[in-house]
């Protein structure tokens, strides 16, 4: 998205508090439009009690986006929606890979650790070559009664 793309990371940015009017005021569109943005999926509105579309700093970000690529850049609706889902689609996989790597820092400082402790006591160690990039994982083999 444009340089302007909110992160997913701020809860403040994420919470539906915006009525349609002043998000579409913020976005600089009709609330009509905002309805059928809504109804093709391209932004979800949260609802209020009384039913009454709510959207969130993001949403309105998002909104802008849409209007950018469709007006600007003349891609058509349809386009936009796919270009939105593989965004998103791409977010989670790069927060996905960070919490991995993360996990994997943790196990390598975790081996360290216990190679520090002097040999390897339980014997499920095994010392490796670490510039390799190969990965094994164990699990206890399935029989057939379980």
């Amino acid at each position: 998205m444009s340089e302007e793309y909110v992160s997913s990371g701020d809860p403040a940015n994420e919470a539906k508090v915006l009525m349609i009017s002043v998000a579409a005021r913020m976005a600089g569109m009709h609330p009509q439009t905002l309805r059928q943005y809504d109804r093709l999926g391209l932004v979800q509105a949260g609802r209020a009690s009384g039913g009454g579309r709510r959207y969130s700093v993001r949403d309105v970000v998002l909104l802008r986006e849409v209007q950018r690529l469709s007006q600007d850049d003349g891609i058509n609706l349809a386009g936009v929606k796919r270009i939105i889902g593989l965004e998103r689609l791409l977010e989670e996989a790069q927060q996905r890979v960070a919490r991995l790597e993360a996990e994997l820092d943790a196990a390598y400082r975790r081996i360290a650790e216990l190679e520090s402790l002097g040999g390897f006591p339980r014997g499920d160690l095994v010392p490796t070559n670490r510039t390799s990039t190969a990965l094994v994982v164990w699990r206890p083999r399935r029989t057939p009664d379980r």
